[in-house]
C-alpha cells in the first residue's frame, strides 16, 4: 500500500528516504518517487516499479538534498504510470505526497482548472498540491496554507508537503490516515509507519486525528483539529521488524501470520474515517454503481471463496442485500440467472487466478451491470478488467497457504457491507458500528496472537492423527472451512469442516477418540445451539479443541481442551478466530515435518485451469 517518508536534516537525506521506502515495501506498491530540496530548487524523480528502480535513477542523476519527501503508491485514481506516481508538483515550487482518498477531488479539480491550474495526472492527490499553491499565493505561511487547504478536503488523508520557498520545513496533516513524526538531533522525520524510520530514530510522536504540524530540523509544532497548539507524547520504540525476509521467524507463513495486525491496518488506512467507510476506496465510480445494487454475486476459489462465504452472512444481515457465493470453476460451466441490479464481486489474492478471471470475463457477457474485484495486486488482469477494484494492501505474501491475504480480504468485504448498506436504507448506526469494529480490529488480532505458545503445545496432540473435523455455526462455518483447508494444505492431515448443526445428519458416524474435533465458538446468538452440538460429540467419545470467547463459559476437562480468546464484536469475530486456526495448522505441520511454505502439489497463484 502507499507509504510516506519525509526528512529534514543537516545531512543529505536521499539515502534515508530510500531506506525508509524499502522498509515499507512489504505493504505492496506499484511505483515510487522522491522530491528533494537541492541548490537547484525542488527536484523530482519518479519511477514505475520497485524502489530499486528509483534508487538506480538517483544514482544516475546524483541529486540529493537536506530535506525531502518520498512515497510508494498503490494505484487508485489513475493507472500505474510515472505521471500518476507521487510526489505531485504545483508550478515547480511545491511537492506533495499523500495517502488516502480525497472524495471531492473532481469538484476541486474543476475549481482549480477554472483558476488556471494545469493537471498532469489522473490522481486525486494533485488537487492538494494546487490548492496549497493557491493558498500560498495569498502571502500566508506554509502551515497556514495547509490549514486552509485541509478545510476544503473531504475524505481521508495523510499528507506531507514541501515548498522551495520554505527550505528545511515540511508540513503535515492527518485525517483518517496515520502519520508519525520521528525525532532526532538537528533532524526530524515523518513517515506513515514507524518501521520506515527505525534506522535513524527510536523517538516518535504519533499525530492524532485532525492534527496539522510544521516539522523543521530543530522543532515540531502541532495543532489539533480545533486549531489549538498541542504537545503529543514522545514514545520510545523498541520495535524490531524485518519485512524483507523471514526475520526472526522460521518460515514465511509464520511471519505472515504475525504480520496480520500490520496488514489489516494497511487495508483500513485512509479508508475508514471516524464513523464511516469511504466509498471511493472501491473506485471513483463506486457511489454511482452502489446506489443501484440490489444483489451481489461473489465468485472466487479456495481461501478467497471462504472469504466470500463469510461476506454472504454479513451482506444479508447488515446491508440488507441478497447474496450468492459460487466457486469460480463451477460458475463458469453452468447456466445461471442474473438478478436485476446485480454486482459481480470477484476475489483473488493475485488477480490472475485462471477460473476467477474467466468467470469475470464470462459475467460481462451474461448481463451483469457492474463488476468489482477485491485483490492484492494493483496491476493484475482482474483489477484492470473490473469496473471497480479494492486493493487489500496485504503486501507480499510468500507462503503458499494464504494467511494475511485472507484476513485483509475479509476486512475489505466488511467495508463493502457498510458501503452497500448506506445505499440500501440501512440505519447509519450500522455503518458506524462497522467502522468502529474495523478500527479496533488490528488490536484484537494482536491479542489473538498472544496465545501462540498455548497453540504450539496443543499441536503436539495432533502428531499421530490422520483425520480431523472442524465445526462452526453462522459466519464461523466458513472460518471452520478455512481452518480445515489450512490444516490439510500444510500438514497433509485429512480435514473436513461442517456446519455444526449438520452433525446428526452424517458426520457423527466418524466421531471417536482418534478424530480430533476443532470448534470455533464466539459468544453470539448461536452459542447455545453450538453448545448442544458440542455435547453431541462428547456423548460419542470425541476429543474436542474449542476456541472460545472468554465469556462463553466453556471449561476444559478430559474430553475438551478450551483455548480462550478475548471478547470481540461479532462483526469481526470471523477475522479474529481465523488466526488461532492458522497457528494450529502451522505448528501441526512443524511436528509433521512438512514443507510449510511450499506444500507439495500446490502453487501460490493458480494461473491455469
Amino acid at each position: 500500500m502507499c507509504g510516506i517518508v519525509g526528512a529534514t536534516a543537516e545531512r543529505r537525506v536521499a539515502g534515508i528516504l530510500l531506506e525508509g521506502l524499502r522498509r515499507l515495501e512489504y505493504r505492496g506498491y506499484d511505483s515510487a518517487g522522491m522530491a528533494l530540496a537541492s541548490e537547484q530548487g525542488l527536484q523530482q524523480i519518479r519511477r514505475v516499479g520497485k524502489v530499486q528502480a528509483l534508487a538506480d535513477a538517483l544514482d544516475e542523476t546524483g541529486i540529493n538534498g537536506k530535506s525531502g519527501i518520498a512515497h510508494t503508491r498503490w494505484a487508485t485514481h489513475g493507472g500505474v504510470t510515472e505521471a500518476n506516481a507521487h510526489p505531485h508538483f504545483s508550478n515547480g515550487t511545491l511537492a506533495v505526497v499523500h495517502n488516502g482518498i480525497i472524495e471531492n477531488h473532481e469538484t476541486l479539480r474543476r475549481k482549480l482548472q477554472g483558476l488556471g491550474y494545469e493537471f498532469l495526472s489522473q490522481t486525486d492527490t494533485e488537487v492538494i498540491s494546487h490548492l496549497m499553491h493557491h493558498e500560498l499565493e495569498k502571502g500566508v505561511s506554509l502551515l497556514d496554507a495547509l490549514k486552509a487547504t485541509v478545510k476544503q478536503l473531504e475524505g481521508a488523508y495523510g499528507t506531507v508537503i514541501m515548498d522551495k520557498r520554505y527550505p528545511g520545513e515540511l508540513v503535515v496533516a492527518r485525517s483518517g490516515s496515520p502519520l508519525v513524526i520521528g525525532l532526532g538531533i538537528g533532524e526530524n522525520f515523518i513517515a506513515s509507519d514507524q518501521l520506515a524510520l527505525l534506522p535513524v530514530t527510536r523517538e516518535f510522536m504519533y499525530l492524532e486525528e485532525g492534527d496539522v504540524a510544521s516539522v523543521t530540523r530543530d522543532a515540531v509544532t502541532i495543532f489539533d483539529v480545533d486549531g489549538q497548539e498541542v504537545t503529543r507524547e514522545v514514545v520510545t520504540s523498541d520495535l524490531q521488524y524485518d519485512a524483507g525476509g523471514k526475520g526472526e521467524y522460521r518460515h514465511y507463513m509464520l511471519k505472515e501470520i504475525h504480520e496480520q495486525p500490520f496488514a489489516v491496518r494497511n487495508t483500513l488506512e485512509g479508508r475508514v474515517n471516524g464513523d464511516k467507510v469511504l466509498v471511493n476506496a472501491f473506485g471513483e465510480e463506486a457511489e454511482a454503481i452502489f446506489k443501484d445494487v440490489k444483489h451481489v454475486q461473489i465468485v472466487a476459489c479456495g481461501t478467497s471463496y471462504h472469504a466470500g462465504m463469510v461476506a454472504r452472512y454479513w451482506l444479508e444481515q447488515y446491508a440488507g442485500v441478497s447474496c450468492n457465493v459460487e466457486i469460480a470453476s463451477e460458475f463458469r460451466y453452468r447456466k445461471s440467472h442474473v438478478f436485476p441490479g446485480s454486482l459481480l464481486v470477484t476475489i483473488s489474492q493475485s488477480g490472475e487466478t485462471a477460473d476467477t478471471l474467466a468467470a469475470l470475463r464470462l459475467a460481462k457477457t451474461l448481463g451483469y451491470r457492474s463488476t468489482l474485484t477485491i485483490c492484492n495486486v494493483a496491476t493484475s488482469s482482474m483489477v484492470r478488467e473490473s469496473d471497480l477494484s479494492f486493493l487489500t494492501r496485504a503486501g507480499a505474501e510468500i507462503g503458499v497457504a494464504s494467511t494475511k491475504a485472507f484476513t485483509t480480504q475479509l476486512a475489505g468485504l466488511l467495508m463493502l457491507v457498510a458501503a452497500l448498506g448506506r445505499y440500501n436504507g440501512v440505519d447509519r448506526d450500522v455503518e458506524a458500528r462497522i467502522a468502529h469494529a474495523l478500527s479496533t480490529l488490528p488490536n484484537h488480532l494482536e491479542a489473538a496472537l498472544k496465545i501462540t505458545q498455548e497453540i504450539e503445545a496443543l499441536a503436539e496432540e495432533f502428531a499421530d492423527k490422520e483425520h480431523s473435523l472442524f465445526l462452526g455455526r453462522g459466519e464461523q462455518y466458513p472460518i471452520a472451512m478455512e481452518g480445515a483447508l489450512k490444516l490439510k494444505e500444510i500438514s497433509y492431515i485429512h480435514a473436513e469442516a461442517y456446519a455444526a448443526g449438520e452433525l446428526k445428519h452424517g458426520p457423527l458416524a466418524l466421531i471417536d477418540a482418534e478424530m480430533p474435533v476443532i470448534v470455533v465458538a464466539p459468544n453470539n446468538e448461536l452459542l447455545e445451539k453450538l453448545k448442544s452440538n458440542v455435547e453431541e460429540v462428547r456423548a460419542r467419545g470425541g476429543i474436542m479443541y474449542v476456541f472460545a470467547d472468554r465469556d462463553a463459559e466453556f471449561a476444559s476437562d478430559e474430553t475438551m481442551r478450551v483455548i480462550n480468546l478475548d471478547h470481540v464484536d461479532e462483526l469481526v469475530a470471523p477475522i479474529v478466530y481465523t488466526l488461532p486456526l492458522q497457528l494450529l495448522s502451522y505448528y501441526v505441520a512443524i511436528i509433521k515435518g512438512t514443507d510449510v511454505d511450499q506444500p507439495r502439489n500446490l502453487a501460490k497463484s493458480v494461473t491455469v485451469e
